[in-house]
């Protein structure tokens, strides 16, 4: 019988994937005023922020376990305790804010890794590429509400307002989630089948056997597979730029005359094109089976706007370099969990979770590197240039392996 698309179960997720960003990033444009307000620095605001990346790291593969063995508690755990960490906000001291953002940030990848599950197991198999694009493009729409209510509460007397707001909100997407999860409709679905690799890919690792114990063979699954491994190293690379970028794009800038305002604007635009794209270019990549060109294009593209910026940094050429990279470099991240989600079946949410735990690993890593060179612009960005430029040849060797997968994903 032909599965049957439930799209609320995607818009439930999507809720939540927007709060965890939602939550991660509420004081990313209040910085200042909030270490004002609780008698604080600004580097402990910052670790506000930190956590959520190196618990990320820790927690991926775990969180990513649980989701394969019991995926719908798991999820909903996450849901739940990102509204709960919201909610310990409120106490408003530093400590409780620390606090509630390490409860959100042990949800993150409860709720991130399982974009792939859900989708397997809540949409037809046509419309997959779609469902993971929503999601995807709904977790930068996350960073985007955190940028716009920062930019409306911007005073210290304001702050615990914007922490209410962010509250009802995850409050509500747990509930709602939680809720379509629940629905007999969703629990009638049967489990999305398993596309296992050749045997040759890693014939010690996973057997027939290993399908009565689902947490090894998962990890075994996903981390055996080569393909899995060539995507997890690709990761590293994009996200290391967008984050490293993101993070230091404001400081980099000003030395050619870009205010802290405009260059916030300019990273703004940057998220505005990233859920545009992330949401309508993999779905037109999958339809023309193009996933390689694209990841190609894209970090081709990333190179060439970082290598403008190094040599004609200014306001105008923020706005066309950074603009393009939100819409050319966050689509890149759907495209890769869709492949995930079509590769792997029972192991999703571990492969999802190497993935995402790749992904953050290089957002540390280029983040600093990017930071030791903050005093000298033309030399950080010809860096984010480079990164980029060294995955080109990996995006390009995957396109026999995404061919291969086609052929025996769609006999």
């Amino acid at each position: 019988m032909q599965m049957r698309s439930r799209w609320s179960a995607i818009v439930g997720y999507s809720l939540v994937g927007a709060a965890t960003q939602l939550v991660w990033l509420n004081f990313a444009g209040v910085t200042t005023v909030a270490a004002a307000r609780y008698g604080v620095s600004e580097t402990a605001i910052g670790w506000l922020a930190q956590v959520f990346p190196l618990l990320y790291v820790v927690l991926a593969i775990p969180c990513g376990l649980l989701l394969d063995r019991w995926f719908r508690p798991a999820l909903v755990a996450g849901a739940v305790l990102t509204a709960l960490g919201a909610a310990i906000r409120l106490g408003d001291t530093f400590a409780w804010l620390l606090a509630g953002q390490i409860v959100a940030s042990v949800a993150q990848p409860l709720v991130l890794n399982a974009i792939t599950g859900i989708t397997a197991r809540s949409l037809a198999p046509k419309d997959r590429p779609a469902g993971i694009a929503i999601g995807t493009a709904s977790i930068f729409a996350g960073m985007l509400l955190a940028f716009l209510l920062s930019a409306v509460f911007t005073t210290a007397s304001a702050i615990p307002t914007l922490l209410i707001i962010a509250t009802v909100f995850c409050a509500a997407a747990a509930v709602f989630l939680t809720v379509t999860l629940r629905a007999p409709a969703f629990a009638a679905i049967p489990e999305p089948a398993v596309v296992r690799p050749s045997a040759e890919s890693f014939p010690a690792q996973l057997s027939d056997d290993d399908a009565s114990a689902p947490v090894p063979s998962a990890l075994a699954a996903a981390w055996g597979d080569p393909l899995i491994r060539k995507l997890c190293v690709l990761a590293v690379f994009p996200f290391g730029v967008f984050v490293a970028l993101s993070t230091f794009a404001q400081a980099l800038l000003e030395p050619s005359g870009v205010s802290g305002g405009t260059a916030s604007v300019i990273l703004l635009l940057q998220v505005v094109a990233g859920v545009l794209g992330s949401a309508t270019i993999p779905i037109l990549v999958a339809r023309h089976h193009a996933e390689s060109t694209l990841l190609v294009i894209s970090l081709s593209a990333t190179a060439a706007a970082c290598a403008l910026l190094a040599l004609a940094p200014g306001v105008l050429t923020g706005f066309v370099a950074i603009t393009l990279i939100g819409l050319l470099l966050l689509p890149a991240l759907p495209i890769v969990l869709e492949l995930v989600e079509r590769r792997t079946g029972e192991a999703e949410g571990t492969a999802a979770g190497l993935i995402w735990m790749a992904g953050n690993l290089g957002g540390l890593i280029v983040a600093v590197a990017v930071g030791l060179l903050v005093d000298h612009p033309l030399a950080a960005f010809l860096v984010m240039a480079v990164i980029a430029l060294i995955a080109v040849p990996g995006a390009r060797s995957l396109r026999r392996p995404i061919a291969e997968l086609r052929v025996r994903s769609d006999p």
